[in-house]
This record gives structure tokens, C-alpha cells and sequence, in this order.
């Protein structure tokens, strides 16, 4: 289980589905107390989403900034730059700010919030609404390790946070960002195929549902490479291989890292607009 991070407190300038995953993550797992979380957001509707798990509600960014020490930029890409702008005044240089907000590069947030402040960007996934993220930073500023270590402790509440360098966040964007998808369209294929093979939908869906959440757990517990794995299943003149010998003349394996790479130059495509 993470640890706990003592004395700090965490805002949320925008409190949507993510925000709200990720502070309920917090709080379940405690790292944090949900009294030592706020927020903020347009609707109301969001922001008593939050204090009805003890958080706080406050009307604007320059309110979060005055009261938490990690600010959490969960707002559309668009406004992160107005956001920070409008924090500006009252960031000091114990606020270490976050943003998750997809493709805007550690340069915008600098730009707005001043070279000598914190900054981390992170690429989480969809997974972490279900407390699974995968998830990778990078820092800018004067953003510390021991401040990288405060935030890895925090996603590793939900998941799984790596470091790597801001070059990288568009690969990661193609891999893990955009990969809840292509995993979702493999269960829906697989359960496409057991109902063909005369499986009700509903049995063949969790029947390849519960195989690929499976599979995932066996390659992160057991350190295993996944074709070693593969191997283990796949028995001479088997089913399993018949299986496979289809999947490589359909070009399965090349669709998916062809997927990753192009999802990967899309992203920087769309980070030098």
C-alpha cells in the first residue's frame, strides 16, 4: 500500500470523472484524509460530488492555491494556461502543480505560471476510474525528486506512475494512453468470436473480459515475458497455436505496434499546433 503523505493537501482546479477517480483513490487507499482535499469546477453538481466523500468546495483556482500544497490542473487543454494565469499570485514555491490534461507541453505551464514554480505533467489512462491507471511524468521547473517521489506515491494509489522524459509522453500516449481502446476492441473481438463458436454474448464478453485481466496479472506478477507465457499455453499440433498461427497471418501483432506508433506521431502532431 503507498504511504501516506503527511501535511500536505491537494486541490482540484476542475473536478471531473478523472479528478474525481483520482482523489477517491486517495482517500481509499489513505494517503490522503478527504478533509485535506479541495476542489473546484463550474458545475456544482461536480463539486458536491467531492464533498460528499468529506472533500472540500471552493469557488476558483486562486482558493485552491491559497489552501493546498499539490494542485491538480484537471481542466480541459485548452484552459490550462488560463487557469495557471489566474493561480499566479498566489503560488508560492512550496506548491508543486500537476496537470494531466492531455498534450500541452511543461512549456505552457511554465509560460504561465513562472520558470522558478513546480511542475509536473502526467499521462494517466481511463483505468484509473476503476483504480488501475497506467500512468508515466515528467517534470519542468523547479520541480524536485523528492517531489517526483510525493506524486509517484499519490498515482501509485491508482495504478502504476513511471518517470521518463518529456520526449517520451507521446509514446506513452500512444501505448498506455490510447490502449484501453485497442484492448477494448480485442475483448470485443474475442467475445465476438466465442458467440460465433455459440457462446451467449453476455458469457463469451466476461469469458474474454476475465482472460485478458487474467493474462495482464500473470505477465506483471510473474516477470515473465509474455511470449514465454505464450509458450506455456500453446501445446504441439494444439488448439491454442492453431489460434495464434491466425492471429500472425491476420498481422495481429503488427496492427497493434503500428496502432501505438501512429497514436504516438498523432500526439506530437497535435502538441506543435
Amino acid at each position: 500500500m503507498p504511504s501516506k503523505i503527511d501535511g500536505k493537501k491537494v486541490g482540484f482546479v476542475g473536478a471531473g470523472a478523472m479528478a474525481e477517480a483520482l482523489a477517491r483513490g486517495f482517500v481509499d487507499k489513505k494517503v490522503i484524509d478527504s478533509s485535506d482535499i479541495w476542489c473546484c469546477d463550474p458545475s456544482k453538481s461536480r463539486m458536491d460530488v467531492f464533498t460528499e466523500f468529506g472533500a472540500n468546495a471552493v469557488n476558483d483556482g486562486p482558493e485552491i492555491a491559497q489552501n493546498v500544497d499539490i494542485i491538480f490542473i484537471s481542466v480541459k487543454p485548452q484552459y490550462v494556461g488560463v487557469v495557471i494565469k489566474e493561480m499566479k499570485p498566489h503560488l508560492t514555491g512550496k506548491h508543486i502543480m500537476v496537470s494531466i490534461a492531455a498534450g500541452i507541453p511543461l512549456s505552457v505551464m511554465k509560460d504561465a505560471a513562472g520558470e522558478d514554480k513546480k511542475i509536473i505533467r502526467v499521462m494517466p489512462n481511463t483505468p484509473c476510474l476503476v483504480g488501475e491507471v497506467a500512468s508515466a511524468m515528467c517534470l519542468g521547473g523547479r520541480a524536485t525528486e523528492e517531489d517526483s517521489k510525493i506524486i509517484k506515491t499519490l498515482f501509485s494509489a491508482v495504478g502504476f506512475c513511471c518517470v521518463v522524459d518529456e520526449k517520451l509522453l507521446s509514446a506513452v500516449t500512444g501505448l498506455s494512453g490510447s490502449g484501453p481502446a485497442y484492448v477494448f476492441v480485442m475483448i470485443e473481438a474475442m467475445a465476438d468470436g466465442g458467440v460465433k463458436a455459440g457462446l451467449p454474448r453476455d458469457i463469451a464478453q466476461q469469458l474474454a473480459a476475465q482472460t485478458v485481466f487474467g493474462s495482464a496479472k500473470m505477465v506483471l506478477q510473474t516477470g515473465k515475458h509474455p511470449g514465454q507465457l505464450k509458450d506455456m499455453v500453446t501445446s504441439p499440433a494444439g488448439t491454442t497455436i492453431a489460434g495464434v498461427h491466425e492471429l500472425e497471418k491476420a498481422g495481429v501483432r503488427a496492427a497493434f505496434m503500428n496502432a501505438v506508433t501512429v497514436a504516438a506521431n498523432k500526439a506530437d502532431s497535435l502538441a506543435s499546433i
